[in-house]
């Protein structure tokens, strides 16, 4: 199995909450990466969103990217 999916967000950010939210009732293991607090984060989300930083951005093991996925779509490529 390779690297755990990475979840990459802030602390305030709505969006992120109810991602890691629904990961979590459904026991998905994820790697949070505060943006604020690591700047190598945050050049790995400005390379992916064209200079924004749009959170959550999503790393899945395959390499696949989700930016701010909605429940049904971070769901079903998460297989949940």
């Amino acid at each position: 199995m390779g690297q755990a999916i990475q979840v990459y967000g802030t602390r305030w950010c709505g969006d992120c909450h109810r991602s890691r939210r629904l990961l979590d009732k459904h026991h998905v293991p994820y790697v949070w990466v505060d943006i604020e607090r690591d700047a190598e984060a945050q050049r790995v989300v400005k390379e992916i969103n064209g200079g924004y930083m749009s959170v959550p951005t999503i790393i899945f093991e395959d390499g696949a990217v989700l930016v701010e996925p909605s429940d049904r779509v971070l769901a079903e490529k998460a297989g949940i």
